[in-house]
């Protein structure tokens, strides 16, 4: 029997505008096995986890477990966790550090303020500091979620860190398995599907260039998915690679269609215009479910540069 991402890939499924939406990550480091539902179905206290998510509902917070590449054998978790904290928004993209022996500190930071990309309440909870290693690679690895994740990114992940790419950690649910094996790349939060490793490696390569890979990328987790897509057919209209470049200034209409203004920070501006259409035929969309589908996508119907006049 196929999988939901075989299906999707031999179906040709389009990927632009489909990231899962965060202004901000929030990541914690949780060795061990993986539940669906992971912030509550791991080694991590379910307490914490349900508390953790309520915290951060609604305030553009989202949370995640990570895990080294590997064997999850469960050998304890360690007394001092990996915990980082991400802004994803151009103009004030940052990406904070830090280790915890009381990840429960988590429930102090002002979710909030992290959320529209405030740090000062991520280094004065868990006193972290700005990351000065390589960028981050987030393999999604949750297989309880969903098996694609689990068959196709934990070699994936494995494969990365055994050539020595630095950054690498896998990740729980990001969203759009049939996509796997995904990846999120912090600071900036773009993500990537059906990606092999040479094309990871390109992507990390660019973001320590200051630019953004736009193949296979599905879209910048700071903007809802109409955004996403308007500004990845930006990014491909006007030949524009610089991270932070561009941002979604505005979104007007509903689905299933909406006229985005897209800036460059150079003053210039795009309309365009998004439609949102059903991927035919139905297929599974999820690896979970027998029940046939027609996942929603994001079709870029135009893309068209302002005059200085008509820019609002």
């Amino acid at each position: 029997m196929s999988t939901c991402a075989t299906v999707s890939r031999d179906l040709d499924e389009p990927i632009s505008g489909t990231a899962a939406t965060a202004r901000t990550w929030l990541l914690l480091e949780q060795p061990g096995p993986w539940g669906a539902k992971a912030l509550t179905s791991s080694h991590l206290d379910p307490a914490l986890g349900r508390a953790l998510e309520a915290a951060a509902q609604d305030t553009g917070v989202r949370i995640a477990l990570i895990r080294r590449p590997g064997r999850h054998a469960d050998f304890g978790t360690p007394l001092a966790r990996q915990v980082y904290a991400a802004h994803t928004t151009p103009g004030n993209v940052w990406l904070h550090s830090a280790t915890t022996t009381a990840p429960e500190r988590l429930l102090d930071l002002d979710f909030a303020a992290l959320g529209s990309g405030d740090h000062r309440t991520f280094g004065a909870t868990v006193q972290g500091l700005p990351h000065t290693g390589d960028p981050l690679a987030l393999v999604c690895t949750n297989g309880k979620r969903d098996r694609c994740c689990a068959l196709l990114g934990r070699p994936l992940a494995a494969e990365l860190a055994g050539s020595g790419v630095e950054g690498i950690w896998e990740v729980t649910h990001l969203g759009g398995h049939r996509f796997s094996p995904t990846v999120l790349v912090l600071p900036h939060g773009y993500a990537y599907g059906r990606v092999e490793a040479h094309a990871v490696k390109e992507v990390l390569h660019g973001v320590q260039e200051g630019r953004i890979v736009v193949e296979g990328c599905r879209g910048s987790s700071a903007w809802e998915r109409p955004g996403q897509a308007a500004e990845l057919a930006v990014r491909t209209a006007a030949g524009e690679n610089a991270a932070g470049a561009l941002s979604v200034v505005r979104t007007d209409g509903a689905a299933p269609r909406w006229e985005v203004t897209v800036a460059h920070v150079d003053g210039r501006h795009w309309r365009v215009i998004v439609a949102q259409g059903a991927s035919l035929p139905p297929r599974p969309e999820s690896c979970g479910t027998s029940v046939l589908g027609a996942p929603a996508r994001m079709d870029v119907v135009a893309v068209r540069e302002l005059a200085a006049a008509l820019v609002s």
